[in-house]
C-alpha cells in the first residue's frame, strides 16, 4: 500500500516536497515512479528511479527542476520539486513496479498510492 503526501499550494517559483511511504517489503526491492494528472488531461509520468537509487529518469519538462530519491529504510520515496510552474499543477501519484524497469509506461505499474494534489499560483 502507497501513501502519498506533502501537495500543497505554493507560488510560481516556489518548492514543495513529495513523499511516498509504503507498507510491505517489496516495495524495497521495487521501482517507484511519480506520475501527474492536470484537470482535463490525460496522466502523465514525471519521474521514476529503480529500486537501489542508482538510476533515475525524468521526463523533459522537469529535468533541472525535479529530483526523486528513496531511502528504503525508511520505505519512502521523494520528489524534490523546485523552480514550480503553474504548468505543474495536478495530482500527483506515486506508484511501484515490483519488477523495477524503470518504465514511463503507467500500465506498468503494480500499486497506486491515492494521489496528492499541487497547485501552483501565478
Amino acid at each position: 500500500q502507497l501513501q502519498a503526501s506533502g501537495g500543497g499550494l505554493v507560488q510560481a517559483g516556489g518548492s514543495l516536497r513529495l513523499s511516498c511511504a509504503a507498507s510491505g517489503r517489496t516495495f524495497r526491492t521495487s521501482a517507484v515512479g511519480w506520475f501527474r494528472q492536470a484537470p482535463g488531461k490525460e496522466r502523465e509520468f514525471v519521474a521514476a528511479i529503480n529500486w537501489t537509487g542508482s538510476k533515475s529518469y525524468y521526463t523533459d519538462s522537469v529535468k533541472g527542476r525535479f529530483t526523486i530519491s528513496r531511502a528504503n529504510a525508511k520505505n519512502t520515496v521523494y520528489l524534490q520539486m523546485n523552480n514550480l510552474k503553474p504548468e505543474d499543477t495536478a495530482v500527483y501519484y506515486c506508484a511501484a513496479d515490483v519488477d523495477s524497469r524503470l518504465s514511463t509506461e503507467d500500465s506498468e505499474y503494480d500499486y497506486w498510492g491515492q494521489g496528492t494534489l499541487v497547485t501552483v499560483s501565478s
